[in-house]
């Protein structure tokens, strides 16, 4: 990162990035004081000794407009033209500027603590349909799969035919000997 300049177009693309993440209405070109913090934090901008969550949210507040709640690219420059003696301390205030680009050039907002799908034992042996007991095994065919409705319910037989009616001998006696 010491060797040359960073580009500015890499900044102004990290800088949308982190502008639109969180935010569905967000076009790109202006970013709100969380979005800010969350870019300092992401891009180690932050280290928690010379730089503080508190001085960003301050730094933030020294840029924007008074009435506004975002900043414009050229209030996110100036911000980090601020920041940046802070967190390199003993360089020059360009060489420190220089080394902040490098910090931000090329990221991405991260997801971190995003919920993950749990996979634990306990729901693999709630949710495997082989170890199902009495009526509830009724409800699942040899390959796990799901009946559906046959599965639910009994269905009647609407054929209208009693297998036992006509072989017990009552029909002919009904019948024939009235």
């Amino acid at each position: 990162m010491a060797e040359g300049t960073v580009s500015m177009a890499e900044v102004e693309t990290a800088f949308q990035k982190f502008a639109v993440h969180g935010d569905t209405k967000a076009t790109g070109k202006e970013m709100n004081g969380k979005n800010f913090a969350k870019i300092c934090k992401d891009c180690h901008i932050i280290d928690g000794k010379n730089v503080t969550t508190t001085d960003v949210d301050i730094v933030f507040s020294k840029v924007k407009a008074k009435s506004a709640r975002v900043i414009t690219f050229e209030q996110f420059n100036q911000a980090l033209t601020e920041l940046a003696p802070k967190r390199f301390k003993g360089k020059g205030k360009d060489e420190a500027v220089q080394q902040v680009y490098g910090l931000i050039a090329g990221k991405d907002p991260a997801n971190a603590g995003v919920t993950k799908v749990a996979k634990a034992a306990a729901v693999d042996r709630l949710t495997d349909s082989s170890k199902y007991t009495g009526s509830h095994k009724e409800r699942f065919d040899d390959s796990g799969k799901g009946k559906g409705k046959a599965g639910r319910e009994d269905i009647p037989d609407t054929s209208g035919y009693v297998s036992t009616y006509k072989g017990s001998g009552s029909y002919d006696e009904k019948v024939k000997n009235p």
